[in-house]
């Protein structure tokens, strides 16, 4: 079996066999590969796999873009020299923006390498039968997670399968959410079934069966199906293979990133594979592009002696290793005053550390994710036990939950996974059940850390019902179809 730093090194060609894009790494070719002599034995299956992983290393997906639409949120301000992020924080964005197109090419480049290893896989004899099956799960799982990210992002995108690849047909109209909702959760039962649900030491970090359930649990509940949520989330909860880090800051640390409740994460290693996620949280000072910046409001939900705060937030005043060095940190380092810092490593020897996971999906998610179900299926109190297993893993201290609602759910949501990439996407989810008014949260400025409203010379914020619970495809996309694709309702 391969270790997690040959999945990132992804052997021969794999990041670059289907897509002529260069690898991820820039490692240079060492033979030329079609899908007429590449997939042939269990090794290429294997480095096949591998490249679609390596996908979740790129700038414009993962490594990134991705987390700029939680810019939106009132969790985080924008960072940084992109100036036409402000459109995305004041929600002026348009078809033409940037950071609307940009991760579009990533999410089909990984379904067009996963459709490739479900046409070609199956074909290959000499091939042990249970790596066989996983890499399918592993296919089937990272498809999903593309289409998952679409659905988020766009709503209504189009769904290309192994079929249309065998037909040649790519240039195919957009579906329904709902029909891309099925095209997920069809992904998912598969995945489920073909993965494992651990691995050895030397594969960790590849999805399991934890990492499809999860991901149900998480479709599930944006599809209001809350009664599959309980079911599929209960069989991570219930699996010790899936259990809590014992320490919440486990999850963001070099060492004990790639823990139990990791169910996906962007697999990096210092010195070989490259993901830009650290730089960009990173204050500018220490190494770092200072591109995400938490909100005085965010900050003030941790309640007095959760040691959750220390662990995810930099404030002024606070003292911080940089590896050669303790450092102060000061209200200049952002223009909020504040850091993420449960996203900054250092080494020893100076410089950022790039073997820090970027967290995908964990375990505490989907717990809370039950727990949100359950209270909204029978009321306070139906979900007290999973929001109490996140708070005493954050500490045995922490005041105990009693008869719980949806105010101490989404509480506890916001500070358990404050900066990765889930606050707007709840607020979302909420506002369409009618739980809260996205307009009033959206629409309130953003304070700094000494209570001033932060203004960059940027638009108001004005979110727009129904039209913001989606972004624009992009026009680049609209254009090459030559008509095929129709742009989304409202823009």
């Amino acid at each position: 079996m391969q270790s997690m730093k040959h999945i990132l090194l992804a052997g021969l060609t794999a990041a670059t066999l289907l897509s002529g894009c260069k690898n991820v790494l820039d490692v240079q070719p060492q033979g030329n590969f079609t899908t007429g002599n590449y997939w042939r034995n269990q090794d290429q299956a294997i480095e096949g796999i591998t490249g679609i992983y390596n996908i979740l290393l790129e700038e414009d997906f993962t490594g990134f873009n991705e987390f700029v639409f939680d810019n939106c949120s009132d969790d985080q301000v924008r960072g940084g020299d992109h100036d036409y992020d402000d459109a995305i924080e004041a929600f002026t964005y348009d078809a033409s923006t940037p950071t609307v197109r940009a991760g579009w090419r990533w999410k089909y480049e990984t379904i067009n390498r996963a459709n490739s290893a479900l046409i070609n896989i199956p074909k290959i004899s000499n091939i042990d039968a249970a790596i066989k099956q996983r890499c399918l799960g592993e296919a089937h799982f990272l498809r999903a997670y593309a289409y998952w990210r679409l659905l988020l992002i766009y709503g209504e995108v189009p769904i290309i399968t192994e079929d249309d690849v065998t037909k040649v047909n790519y240039n195919k109209p957009k579906v329904s959410a709902d029909e891309l909702r099925k095209q997920i959760e069809a992904d998912l039962l598969l995945a489920a079934d073909e993965l494992p649900e651990t691995y050895g030491e030397t594969d960790k970090g590849r999805a399991s069966k934890g990492s499809a359930w999860g991901l149900l649990c998480k479709l599930y509940m944006e599809w209001d199906q809350l009664d599959k949520a309980i079911a599929v989330g209960n069989k991570v909860i219930s699996n010790a293979n899936y259990a809590l880090a014992p320490r919440y800051a486990d999850n963001f640390s070099v060492a004990t990133g790639n823990n139990s409740e990791m169910l996906l994460a962007v697999q990096t290693v210092d010195g070989a594979g490259y993901s830009d996620f650290v730089t960009y949280h990173a204050p500018r000072k220490w190494n770092g592009w200072s591109f995400f910046y938490p909100t005085k409001s965010l900050v003030d939900e941790f309640e007095p002696g959760d040691p959750r705060k220390e662990i995810c937030i930099m404030a002024p005043g606070d003292k911080v290793n940089v590896g050669t060095g303790i450092e102060t940190a000061t209200a200049d380092l952002s223009w909020s005053g504040y850091h993420y810092k449960k996203f900054c490593a250092w080494k020893p020897s100076g410089g950022l550390n790039y073997s820090l996971k970027t967290p995908l999906l964990r375990s505490a998610d989907i717990y809370l994710l039950v727990a949100e179900a359950k209270i909204r299926l029978n009321g306070p109190g139906a979900g007290d036990a999973e929001i109490q297993a996140i708070r005493t893993r954050a500490s045995a201290t922490l005041p105990a939950v009693h008869s719980a609602g949806m105010k101490e759910l989404m509480h506890e949501r916001r500070v358990e996974l404050c900066g990765e990439n889930e606050r707007q996407q709840d607020l979302l989810r909420w506002d369409k059940a009618k739980l809260i008014d996205i307009v009033a949260i959206n629409n309130q400025p953003k304070l700094a850390y000494d209570g001033t409203v932060m203004s960059r010379g940027g638009s108001p914020r004005k979110f727009i019902r129904p039209k913001h619970y989606y972004f624009p495809m992009p026009q680049t996309e609209i254009d090459k179809s030559k008509g095929t694709l129709v742009q989304n309702p409202n823009y």
